[in-house]
């Protein structure tokens, strides 16, 4: 079918009808080249083409013409419409604006991508166009918008009882949303994303009472939210995603089966948070680590898997009798930064080891961006635990090794005590690498700081742990590539 695309402009998007000509040579070409199939199975073929490319198809052949005016599923973005880079907003609302006025079906899939365009021409694009969408049979919604002084009022009148009751995703960006109790229910709706959006806590509650279909619920920089209160008849909410919520303080969820929890910002107290069915829990904040030991385990005694990120830690992980009973994967991130006002001694998280009897998958990223701890070579008398054998420990990558003292003994540690350990990585470098895929593949760049350490992170592995390495564990040193980081290693040496 590509080679009968001849003759028409590259980037075209059909959204007028006079757009092709049924009677051209090539809508005659096309016809002798399409199967005799039923015209419902050739509107089924052309459904699941890529927007952009259902488009095109329609320029070259009545039939496919047809079943693009009726396409069930539209993704507007610069690339599918065929924007050149720098267009601007104008433009695009005029493209859109065009198929949409020339849609005669029913939509499955609407989705705006307006974010990045330049230029705004105001609010009655966005409320005629959504006219056209919100229409009962809507499945998946999602506004994307730009940021701008005054918000783009998403219009809640819309949401007939007909779109309620096939709305399975929305997701809005950059917009204002005002629900009342007279909303009534969003009786399909499984997943809900506001991101920048303004919204009020009594306002998304009268959402939430009315989505009691809702699996996901992720709210991204809703500075109006001051807390978050789940009721019980939220039976199938799994996942509860909130970052950057400024004013936020209070979590409480009675949904029963709440299993998965993001947290990102300095803003919460997550003593605070009361969910205790929590089996997956991932938190970012900065000097976490201390509270995450002393409080998760009575907050949350079911969690499974456990990712903590921090930074500027300013006390170290404490000894205590609590215990992770069920914690069976557990990821630590303490990336210290430029400035760093204290050591922090990474031999303390043997307190998250001791507590997690079940634990079998360790990661740990103990990047710095320049060494200020004592190096295993200035004082090379390890420090010694009481022994706690691991029974069930298998799998341990430390990112950003490098031979400050305390990462060799709690390295050290881990090889004595962890009986069951199968494979150990030692990464001198962190985040992703290239693996040699391809020449537009990089792996993450890294500091000088991070470069002039790494020869002294190898001598460490080879002085201080390969002899100590059980026979049944297998050791795995991962060097920096020789693709990405040779220019930066070779100048950090030839200056130190």
């Amino acid at each position: 079918m590509a080679s009968t695309t001849t003759g028409k402009r590259k980037g075209s998007t059909c959204g007028e009808q006079g757009g092709v000509d049924g009677d051209s040579q090539s809508g005659k070409a096309t016809r002798s080249s399409i199967p005799d199939l039923p015209e419902d199975i050739l509107f089924r073929i052309h459904s699941l083409l890529p927007m952009r490319e259902a488009a095109r198809t329609a320029c070259i052949s009545p039939t496919f013409f047809q079943s693009w005016r009726c396409h069930s599923n539209l993704l507007f973005t610069k690339d599918t419409i065929g924007l050149k880079r720098g267009a601007c907003g104008e433009n695009f609302d005029d493209k859109i604006d065009r198929i949409l006025r020339n849609h005669s079906g029913c939509l499955k899939t609407f989705n705006i991508d307006y974010y990045g365009t330049r230029g705004f021409s105001g609010t009655s694009y966005f409320d005629r166009w959504l006219q056209i969408a919100l229409k009962p049979g809507i499945e998946e919604l999602t506004l994307v918008l730009s940021e701008t002084k005054r918000k783009y009022n998403f219009p809640c009148s819309l949401l007939s009882a007909g779109v309620r009751n096939s709305l399975r995703y929305l997701r809005l960006q950059f917009c204002a949303l005002h629900p009342t109790v007279e909303l009534g229910p969003l009786r399909s709706l499984k997943s809900l994303y506001l991101w920048r959006v303004s919204i009020t806590w009594n306002e998304l509650e009268c959402l939430i009472f009315n989505s009691l279909t809702l699996e996901l619920l992720d709210l991204i920089s809703c500075p109006e939210i001051e807390c978050l209160k789940l009721p019980c008849a939220l039976q199938r909410l799994s996942a509860l995603s909130v970052l950057a919520c400024e004013r936020l303080k209070v979590i409480e969820s009675k949904a029963p089966n709440l299993s998965g929890l993001y947290l990102c910002g300095n803003w919460l107290d997550f003593s605070l948070v009361e969910t205790l069915p929590i089996k997956e829990l991932e938190l970012q904040q900065t000097n976490l680590i201390c509270d995450a030991r002393a409080k998760l385990p009575s907050l949350m005694p079911n969690i499974e898997t456990l990712a903590i990120q921090s930074s500027r830690e300013v006390v170290d992980a404490p000894m205590l009798p609590t215990k992770f009973l069920h914690l069976k994967h557990l990821t630590i991130t303490v990336r210290s930064g430029a400035i760093v006002s204290r050591a922090y001694d990474y031999f303390s998280l043997v307190s998250f080891l001791d507590a997690s009897p079940s634990l079998e998958t360790l990661i740990l990223d103990v990047t710095q961006r320049r060494m200020v701890h004592k190096s295993i070579f200035a004082d090379s008398q390890l420090r010694h635990m009481p022994e706690h054998h691991h029974g069930h420990l298998k799998n341990v990558k430390i990112s950003g090794f490098n031979s400050a003292k305390c990462v060799v003994e709690l390295t050290c540690y881990i090889l004595k005590n962890a009986v069951s350990l199968e494979c150990l990585t030692l990464d001198t470098i962190y985040g992703s690498r290239c693996d040699d895929q391809g020449e537009d593949n990089w792996c993450t760049p890294m500091t000088d700081g991070i470069l002039m350490e790494i020869p002294w992170a190898l001598l460490a592995i080879k002085t201080h742990i390969e002899n100590k390495v059980p026979p049944t564990v297998h050791l795995t040193v991962l060097e920096p590539c020789s693709k990405c980081h040779a220019n930066g290693l070779e100048r950090v040496l030839s200056q130190s």
